[in-house]
């Protein structure tokens, strides 16, 4: 039996996860990934320490040949109530790993759709009130508000239907887990493959959003401020391009974030992290309630003012009021404890 796998079985003997032996030990959690995945061995000063953390020799630690000892009182687990984690094979990674890569395409296209879904509306009521399509204003609204729900109700199907079939990788999500021997090694690999790719999504995504609005600026240089309806029609033009740009942008964050976050999920790093996921639950609350009223709000004033090509601005300003809205809650809870 080679290092890694006495390492393993020893660790899974006491009960403890990868976490709290790298506590007692004094390094990170990837350390004892790397040992148990045969990538890295320790120094002889560990060795030492997991010998006595242990309660084994030092000789059966570094010697394959050498068969499986009986641990010493030093090695028992403090509580024989603690929940031991589940471990998560290597065919569950893999299945997890292929479901986030169906669920970023998904996810993308729902958010595409639901930014792209007043844009018809948008068109329409712009055309007829320049005198471009012989409609009724009933008519084009009608023909507007028809598409736009259609869209988000394409959207919210797919983003139900997502979410049903990751239930089974719930526990990924929101409990601590360990992985089986080798799943770090294969995870980290993939991830690595998939560095430049991510990079370069995230990139364009992001200059596609800051990009977006240079139709309305064009526009506004070429057409001037128009002071008709016929001359404004360019600028509705615009809007639409605007929001055409930001959804193709959004879809490539959204989509590469998505597998991205997928590998993190594995790894148990970033927002993913044991202590990020205490964190989360304790908020979950507070961002269901805000989201809610946020989505309430959008649709309150969009149909009351009917002015949609300007109600979109209320998304970004959400995102980034929420990050602030998180940061005093948490403030106000630490100062609370």
């Amino acid at each position: 039996m080679i290092f890694a796998d006495k390492l393993i079985d020893l660790r899974k003997r006491c009960g403890w996860s990868q976490e709290e032996l790298a506590d007692r030990l004094g390094v990170t959690r990837q350390s004892i990934s790397k040992w148990e995945s045969a990538q890295s061995v320790p120094d002889m000063n560990r060795i030492l320490k997991l010998s006595e953390i242990f309660g084994v020799s030092t000789d059966y630690l570094l010697k394959d040949e050498l068969e499986p000892e009986n641990m010493g009182r030093a090695a028992l687990p403090v509580s024989d109530t603690e929940p031991s984690l589940r471990q998560v094979s290597m065919e569950e990674a893999t299945a997890f790993l292929e479901y986030r890569g169906f669920a970023a395409k998904r996810d993308a296209l729902g958010v595409m759709l639901c930014i792209l879904s007043p844009v018809v509306l948008l068109v329409l009521g712009g055309a007829r009130e320049a005198g471009k399509l012989a409609l009724s204003e009933a008519q084009a609204s009608g023909i507007g508000l028809v598409t736009l729900f259609l869209l988000v109700g394409g959207a919210v199907a797919l983003f139900i239907t997502t979410s049903l079939k990751g239930q089974c990788f719930q526990y990924l999500n929101e409990g601590s887990f360990e992985t089986a021997y080798g799943v770090d090694g294969m995870v980290k690999d993939r991830r690595e493959k998939y560095r430049h790719s991510f990079g370069t999504l995230l990139t364009v995504g992001i200059v596609l959003c800051v990009l977006s609005v240079l139709p309305l600026f064009l526009s506004l240089i070429i057409f001037g401020e128009g002071d008709t309806p016929s001359e404004s029609f360019p600028h509705v033009i615009s809007l639409g391009l605007l929001m055409v740009l930001a959804a193709v942008g959004v879809c490539m964050i959204v989509h590469t974030s998505t597998v991205w976050g997928g590998y993190q999920v594995l790894l148990q790093e970033g927002e993913f992290s044991r202590a990020a996921k205490d964190e989360s639950k304790r908020s979950e609350p507070l961002a269901a309630i805000y989201w809610c009223a946020v989505t309430a709000g959008y649709l309150a004033w969009s149909f009351i003012s009917d002015s949609w090509d300007k109600t979109w601005i209320v998304w970004p300003v959400a995102g980034v009021l929420f990050a602030l809205v998180l940061a005093v809650e948490r403030a106000l809870r630490d100062r609370n404890r």
